[in-house]
């Protein structure tokens, strides 16, 4: 029985978890520590750097 409501709970704070996940990353990357440890990390993933870095330098060519 208690493996059961241990299951349970992990569902169930699992789902909420899910459901409210960009709430929570908001508010976590609100705190300045955190989103400068988050962009840090972030950016010692090749992948992520590979494709972040050109996007960042790249002229704009559009007159608006």
């Amino acid at each position: 029985m208690r493996i059961l409501f241990l299951f349970a709970g992990m569902i169930t704070a699992a789902s909420l978890l899910y459901k409210w996940r960009y709430r929570i990353m908001n508010t976590l990357l609100a705190i300045g520590f955190l989103r400068k440890v988050v962009v840090s990390l972030s950016m010692n993933v090749p992948a992520v750097r590979s494709k972040i870095i050109p996007t960042m330098f790249q002229k704009n060519t559009s007159n608006s």
